[in-house]
């Protein structure tokens, strides 16, 4: 991984609520570009939400979220577009069209957004696939594959403009642990080969420690932030005993 010192995204005093009850508030925070980034935290803690603010999912009720040097949090019309086409996003649930092959479910975005014709977008589709392991399933649709190709392809539909951010939503949920470790693996191959800036929600501590460049803990009861950093510098030397346990897993006495 070759992170570098550049701020791809600068998280300013954010604050999120929904209707009256406030789910965090004042959270600062930058990601660099190049790094893989996991948002995580406790039940209820903002994780889901903090990520869907940051693809502009989510108006905040305070603070600002910059994706280079614009603004998400305020950017309307063709402004937003821009921004929009910068990123990528992969649904907990993969999110893929059960009606349409992995090559349509790719190509969709393509067909929306450029004027590619149909044997450039196939070959892109081709392309993308093959980076997430699944080079000759074009013509598979989502049923017919398991757990872990669909999150590959909504990986690879993710990827599908090249964007220069991948979010991820619990990348690892419901799969096994050889499954899980084998996505982590990809994750650290696009990230070395393609020099992408992930940002991951995941309360998976193995595949924390495999793939986190940096760690951002999120403290549900007191509303913000509780640690940044490596998850072994949170582990070893975190102030709070609280995120030091998280870490362990061990028991809060």
């Amino acid at each position: 991984m070759s992170a570098s010192d550049e701020a791809i995204i600068r998280v300013e005093q954010l604050t999120a609520r929904y209707g009256d009850r406030l789910i965090f508030d004042g959270v600062d925070f930058q990601v660099r570009r190049g790094e893989v980034f996991v948002i995580l935290g406790g039940s209820g803690s903002g994780k889901s939400t903090l990520l869907k603010h940051m693809i502009g999912l989510y108006r905040p009720a305070a603070g600002r979220i910059w994706i280079g040097d614009e603004d998400i949090s305020s950017a309307e019309g063709e402004a937003r577009q821009r921004i929009l086409q910068r990123i990528g996003v992969m649904y907990q649930s993969g999110a893929l069209f059960g009606s349409m092959t992995l090559r349509q479910n790719i190509t969709l975005p393509l067909e929306e957004f450029t004027d590619l014709p149909p044997e450039a977008r196939d070959w892109i589709a081709s392309m993308k696939l093959g980076l997430v392991g699944l080079a000759g399933f074009e013509e598979y649709l989502p049923a017919e594959i398991s757990g872990g190709m669909k999150k590959r392809a909504a990986i690879a539909r993710a990827m599908a403009l090249d964007p220069e951010i991948l979010f991820l939503d619990e990348p690892s949920a419901g799969l096994d642990p050889i499954t899980s470790a084998a996505l982590d693996e990809t994750i650290l191959e696009l990230s070395r080969s393609l020099g992408v800036t992930f940002v991951i929600v995941t309360h998976e501590l193995p595949s924390i420690f495999r793939i986190a460049d940096r760690v951002i803990m999120l403290d549900g009861e007191r509303k913000r932030i509780a640690a940044i950093g490596s998850p072994a510098e949170l582990r070893d030397g975190a102030e709070d005993a609280w995120v030091r346990a998280f870490f362990r897993r061990e028991a809060v006495a």
